[in-house]
């Protein structure tokens, strides 16, 4: 009997994503390779719009009791599950992009009268900042949540890893090491934290969970 096929998903999945893997005979080992947890914060001096690139600063800013006065506010976002999280909870999502970069280049072109403040996290790369910065428009920052990396020695060597940040990608390489794995990435941030190390790399076409599952199937059916 063939060998099965061993995924190392450095996120636990939710049941539904494992259940595809699962259907199709492979074997996927979880952990959360990194842990995220809100972070006490004040609501003060908030400009006219908001940005959130991430679904943690959401839910760390809907946890405070303020949060139903900032629904009066355009908001800009990174990411799809970011704007279903925010337009469920009845904020007004202007513009939504898959990468920081794209929400950047709207803002700076399209937006730039307009004043933001960026609920972010302790990991956040710069992109969006700098490019605010450079383009002269007038933003400030309130970090809601920490992001800390929660590296595990993985026990076996997997045929495939998936990876969802580049955060998860540094906490892997603490304890492991990458030979000829494919490595399967949520998107082009997270790839480029890849790109000293490995060539196999699949990237998935839209920066979601299921795309990744998806690229995955694809690659083993």
């Amino acid at each position: 009997m063939a060998k099965s096929i061993q995924i190392v998903s450095t996120k636990i999945l939710s049941p539904l994503q494992k259940q595809e893997l699962i259907k199709y005979g492979l074997e996927v080992i979880e952990a959360d390779f990194i842990k995220t947890e809100n972070k006490p914060f004040e609501l003060q001096q908030l400009n006219e719009s908001l940005i959130f690139t991430s679904q943690n600063a959401v839910h760390s800013v809907l946890s405070n009791p303020k949060s139903e006065e900032l629904k009066k506010k355009n908001v800009y976002c990174v990411g799809l599950k970011t704007k279903a999280l925010l337009a469920d909870n009845g904020f007004n999502v202007v513009a939504y992009t898959g990468y920081a970069s794209d929400l950047a280049e709207i803002i700076t072109l399209i937006y730039s009268n307009e004043s933001y403040t960026f609920f972010s996290g302790n990991l956040r790369r710069d992109t969006l900042p700098d490019a605010l910065k450079e383009a002269g428009i007038k933003f400030n920052e309130i970090q809601v949540y920490n992001t800390s990396l929660h590296s595990q020695k993985v026990k076996t060597t997997p045929d495939a890893i998936l990876f969802f940040s580049p955060s998860g990608v540094k906490s892997y390489l603490k304890e492991n090491t990458i030979k000829k794995e494919i490595c399967f990435c949520i998107g082009e941030t997270t790839a480029e934290a890849l790109h000293k190390i490995t060539k196999n790399i699949i990237i998935a076409d839209q920066p979601t969970i299921e795309d990744v599952i998806e690229d995955v199937l694809q690659e083993y059916k």
